[in-house]
Order: structure tokens, then C-alpha cells, then sequence
């Protein structure tokens, strides 16, 4: 199973925005210090706003931040909405033109497997993956000062 990137890119705008705490951080701060496309994190940062994940303010003096504490951020909620149009197979799909799809059991077993990939996400929070004394290394890695 690939994860998309637009799935990739929200852990990671959670990730920086939880290592800047309370902080307003500008969407083009967190493609910069990533390195990645600022126009596809301003849709990554869209649809985190729209779900609740995150604070948008805009202005001169806008910026994004977290809309609660990462200890009440799950991961697996996260996944489950980034991932949710994004079929395993062809037979998931509302186009399924699979001529084995009525005796096929393999939807059956892959839908299990991947409700328990999310099932097995929904026990971690964002503060998980910050890892307590991982965040020293995370600010690090992107290059943040000491707060």
C-alpha cells in the first residue's frame, strides 16, 4: 500500500506545527523548511483547515497553527480522511470493470487488512509521533531555533 503524498505532506505540516507550538507559521515557512511544493501544501493546508485539524488566519499577520493539542490529533483520523478516495484495487473503485469481481473474495480480504492498518493508526496521537525527546532532533532536521 502507498500512502499519497497529500497524505505525507499533512503528517508533516502536523509535525511542524506541533514543534512550533501555539506559534502563526506561514505555509511558505513549512515548504521551505521541508522543501517541497508551497502550491500543493496551500491544498494540503486547505483541507486541513476545513477539517478541523488546523487554524487558518489570513492577513498580513496570518498564518496556520494546530486547532487543538497533538495529543488529541489521531492518526489514524488523519489517514482515514487523506486516503478515504484512494481505492486498493480496482474492484474498490465505483468503475470496477473486473469480470471476477461477484466471486472474488480478494475486496473482502484487502478491506479487513486495510481496516486494520487503520485501526492499528487510530492508536497513535500527533504527540506520538513527536516522540518526547525526539523533538530536539526534529527541530533540528528543520532547522529550527531552540523555543
Amino acid at each position: 500500500m502507498n500512502i499519497k503524498r497529500f497524505t505525507d505532506y499533512s503528517l508533516r505540516v502536523l509535525i511542524y506545527l506541533a514543534l512550533k507550538e501555539n506559534e502563526l507559521v506561514t505555509i511558505k515557512e513549512v515548504a521551505d523548511n521541508y522543501q517541497i511544493s508551497k502550491n500543493h501544501l496551500m491544498k494540503v493546508v486547505q483541507e486541513l483547515n476545513s477539517k478541523g485539524f488546523i487554524v487558518a488566519t489570513r492577513g498580513n499577520n496570518g498564518g496556520i497553527k494546530l486547532s487543538r493539542p497533538p495529543k488529541e490529533i489521531n492518526i489514524g483520523e488523519l489517514v482515514r480522511m487523506t486516503e478515504q478516495d484512494s481505492p486498493l484495487v480496482e474492484c474498490f473503485g465505483p468503475d470496477n470493470q473486473c469480470v471476477i469481481a461477484p466471486a472474488c473474495q480478494l475486496k473482502n480480504i484487502l478491506n479487513e487488512a486495510l481496516n486494520s492498518f487503520f485501526t492499528s493508526l487510530e492508536q497513535y496521537t500527533l504527540a506520538d509521533i513527536l516522540g518526547g525527546e525526539n523533538q530536539d532532533e526534529l527541530k533540528v532536521l528543520l532547522l529550527l531555533p531552540d523555543m
